[in-house]
């Protein structure tokens, strides 16, 4: 059996973003593979645009990456109590792909967020948006970062005993339902 692809999306553009840290703790915890960062940084999405110039390289390269994963990671940050635009835009733009490259493909949501909360609300209104792409989204152990930018160590792992715990936990069932 070849080695598993992860693929990371994170919902926020910064590079040190606590959302980007998650993916790729995550990826750390999902153990031996190929882990992918997706670069989300994308036009707007506009459908005079789409329909003059066609889908955008970039956004063909992102619906590629998500078709030839074995599992994906998604984290979104909590920006006015929901997803980041730049989360949003990316789905809008993989949804005018052809064919559906999240049919069946196992997902791991997470999040991180300044606030007491974690992020859980733009956590789950991100899953209702992934509902008509019929993913097959793990329930969870939730993962929901609070106080986000104090949760890592300067190499960029996490501080807590008890979010290292679940986030792996997540992940060894990402794993197994990716069939690795």
């Amino acid at each position: 059996m070849s080695e598993p692809i992860l693929l990371g999306l994170s919902g926020s553009l910064r590079q040190n973003a606590t959302n980007r840290r998650l993916i790729r703790e995550a990826a750390r915890l999902f153990g031996a593979g190929t882990f992918i960062e997706a670069d989300l940084n994308l036009p707007l999405y506009d459908g005079d645009a789409e329909e003059a110039d066609g889908i955008p390289a970039e956004v063909q390269i992102l619906a590629d990456q998500i078709a030839g994963a074995h599992a994906v990671v998604i984290s979104t940050p909590e920006y006015n109590k929901g997803p980041s635009g730049v989360l949003k835009n990316a789905l809008d733009w993989v949804s005018r792909t052809k064919g559906n490259p999240w049919a069946d493909k196992p997902v791991a949501v997470m999040s991180a967020a300044a606030g007491r909360a974690g992020g859980e609300r733009a956590q789950m209104i991100l899953r209702s948006f992934m509902v008509p792409f019929q993913p097959r989204i793990l329930q969870g152990p939730e993962i929901h970062l609070a106080d986000s930018s104090n949760e890592f160590d300067d190499a960029g792992r996490l501080r807590s005993d008890r979010y290292e715990r679940t986030l792996g936990q997540l992940m060894e069932k990402l794993r197994a339902e990716a069939g690795f």
